[in-house]
């Protein structure tokens, strides 16, 4: 009887290329952009993804398009959200008993705050030049940086499993 074994370290593999985008756009326009100068179909994802933090849970838009042909998958994915609290004040004034609304900024990769979406590149191995890609996205307007983001720093790793 044969024994398989599996290694740790096979599933902490990085598959993927992500690249940090920063705009001053909406998602849905952004994905548009980048649908007409990539030639790919970004679609708005029934399914967003949703992170549990401390200030309660936060979802994240996500525009995904699978290549059949390439077996290569793309999600623009949100990086900054809020989530809203609702806070009691019992003091003793003409506002008392009062529910007050608190809005907290939460992101999807805390290390990157600064960074407004991610473009996240799944099984890319040869056939995608990634600075050629770059080029192609600094040509759309309101698009003020983009650069490739090193997976080995990224400390919320799990957060990019959907």
């Amino acid at each position: 009887m044969a024994i398989h074994k599996l290694d740790i370290g096979e599933f902490d593999e990085i598959d993927y290329s992500l690249i940090a985008i920063h705009t001053s756009l909406e998602d849905y326009r952004l994905a548009y952009f980048i649908n007409q100068k990539l030639h790919v179909n970004l679609n708005k994802s029934k399914k967003e993804i949703q992170i549990t933090v401390k200030e309660g849970e936060a979802h994240f838009s996500r525009f995904h398009y699978y290549e059949m042909k390439k077996d290569v998958s793309w999600d623009l994915i949100q990086n900054k959200n809020e989530v809203i609290q609702q806070q009691n004040e019992n003091n003793q004034s003409l506002f008392s008993n009062v529910n007050i609304e608190v809005a907290t900024k939460v992101y999807m990769l805390p290390e990157f705050k600064k960074v407004d979406y991610f473009l996240k590149i799944e099984n890319s191995e040869n056939d995608l030049n990634i600075v050629k890609l770059q080029n192609t996205l600094n040509t759309i307007d309101n698009i003020a940086t983009i650069y490739l983001v090193d997976t080995n720093k990224i400390k919320s790793k799990n957060n990019l499993i959907f």
